[in-house]
């Protein structure tokens, strides 16, 4: 056909990148499709515009952040790599095709530190060893290396020899972190952490705005194409002066917004407290602190109380998988902003969710599908709405 495909020795086992086989133009007209067959009879009714997915140039090396279980092998051996698709069984791999190149080195180095240093993998069928996961995240406009060794429990002996060969093996590390998970579940992570070499943060930058992102913090794996969704994110908001960010996170869209945009004033609502202090000294770091304002409060209350009081011209809206909920868009529709830019990572719960927008009086001026993780089926979109 003339396309270029990428060939991957695991890729049968892993099941990761399950359209790795299909040339990217038509990875990308796939996508493009789907979000057409959820919102195109929406947008049409509306006289809204579909326009073209944003992919990316190469898609390869994308993944800034990487991780992998662990698990006893014979011989004292211990298996890192990735699960094999809907099992537990753990397929090893010396280097990933859309991982940045120095994350599977970096975590397969902890694989082999962990051997020398006869430190026992987690066995989860009877729920003991030490060493459940290790996480690695790669700045992409910095040179910040973390990694988040998870363990079972809180006592990790010879702690300082540990750092030393994994500083040794790995030296670009610039930070690394003991992170505990007790429970029995198949989250990777904690809540408590440790801080073991370095800061225990690391920096990265997007639009030029420069961002702390600690061992739990949620960050999106794919930077290049993030600055993608957020221009567009932006863009949306029109001339807006006063803009809310719900699910605001750590403030990464609203401090963008309020960094492109000198005269934005910009509120930003997040229920998790400790990403309401980052997000806080995210603005300070930007010089938008005067501009930006974030509250600890979930983000429907909020709407229904003090929201109530405030006139915001947009909202921007950027909700888990899961989509968002009568309340939370009945609130949006109660402020009446003239647009809601609703950023989604699940098109199926942005339609169910824009359904309900248009029956609070909101029309679809544009859809936009963004590519953030070629070589899988998952597509993100940016829909703009308008009140009528």
């Amino acid at each position: 056909m003339g396309y270029k495909t990428y060939t991957c020795p695991i890729s049968r086992d892993c099941g990761g990148c399950e359209w790795l086989a299909v040339p990217y133009p038509i990875q990308l007209r796939r996508k493009k499709e789907q979000v057409e067959g959820l919102l195109g009879e929406m947008l049409r009714a509306d006289g809204g515009k579909l326009e073209g997915i944003r992919g990316m140039d190469e898609p390869l090396r994308y993944r800034h952040k990487a991780a992998t279980p662990f698990a006893h092998a014979p011989r004292g051996r211990v298996l890192s790599g990735f699960y094999a698709a809907g099992t537990h069984r753990i397929v090893p791999c010396a280097e990933c095709l859309v991982e940045d190149a120095r994350a599977r080195r970096i975590l397969n180095a902890v694989a082999k530190v962990s051997e020398r240093m006869h430190i026992p993998p987690y066995d989860e069928d009877r729920g003991t060893g030490v060493l459940r996961h290790a996480v690695v995240r790669c700045g992409y406009a910095t040179d910040d290396v973390m990694l988040v060794l998870v363990t079972r429990v809180d006592e990790l002996r010879n702690r300082e020899r540990l750092v030393g060969e994994l500083r040794a093996a790995c030296p670009e590390v610039t930070t690394i972190v003991q992170n505990v998970n007790s429970r029995r579940t198949n989250a990777i992570l904690g809540r408590l952490c440790h801080t073991l070499y370095g800061p225990g943060i690391m920096h990265d930058e997007l639009l030029g705005c420069r961002f702390e992102i600690g061992p739990t913090s949620f960050y999106q794996t794919n930077p290049q194409q993030t600055e993608v969704l957020y221009q567009l994110a932006i863009e949306g908001a029109g001339n807006a002066e006063r803009v809310l960010d719900a699910y605001c996170g750590t403030g990464t869209i609203g401090i963008c917004a309020a960094a492109r945009r000198p005269g934005l004033r910009v509120v930003g609502v997040e229920r998790v407290t400790a990403a309401v202090s980052c997000a806080r000294r995210n603005a300070q770091a930007n010089h938008v602190e005067e501009r930006s304002s974030f509250v600890a409060a979930d983000a429907t209350e909020w709407m229904a109380g003090h929201g109530r009081a405030e006139r915001f011209d947009a909202v921007i809206m950027d909700p888990p998988r899961a989509g968002s909920t009568p309340e939370f868009l009945g609130g949006v529709a109660a402020l009446a902003p003239g647009r809601v830019v609703y950023v989604s990572c699940n098109v199926v719960t942005q339609a169910r969710d824009i359904e309900l927008l248009r029956s609070l009086g909101y029309r679809i001026e544009s859809v936009i599908p963004v590519d953030m993780f070629p070589h899988t089926r998952h597509v993100e979109s940016v829909a703009v709405l308008v009140r009528r």
